[in-house]
């Protein structure tokens, strides 16, 4: 039974929540392997929030980009952001964004390590 806080230390809340119920069945061997692939896959909550940021100052949609959205970060891209307010949007739920990508993530990394 593998712990998420000895594989992956830096997962919070949610995420570390679901993480840990991903892991609980797998042996130390599997959960090496799952950590690797996880980790490489991930995007990290705060470069979300940052490269939603840059949505007020330059290119919006990059994190669409990012979260594997890209209809709406070619939609963020040709309306400014749908004209500031996805943007806005977005940067209050940068978590959930960057959460919903890493459940996808971790669900392609069990199927990848099976």
């Amino acid at each position: 039974m593998a712990n998420v806080i000895d594989y992956l230390p830096e997962l919070e809340g949610d995420e570390a929540a679901y993480i840990s119920k991903v892991m609980e069945s797998m042996d130390e061997k599997s959960a090496d392997r799952f950590t690797q692939v996880y980790r490489a896959r991930r995007q990290d909550p705060q470069t979300v929030l940052l490269t939603a940021l840059i949505g007020f100052f330059g290119v919006a949609g990059v994190h669409r980009f990012l979260v594997g959205q890209l209809g709406m970060g070619l939609l963020y891209l040709f309306t400014a952001g749908l004209c500031f307010i996805g943007t806005i949007v977005d940067v209050i739920n940068y978590k959930n964004l960057a959460f919903e990508y890493n459940r996808d993530v971790a669900r392609e990394a069990v199927s990848l390590i099976e």
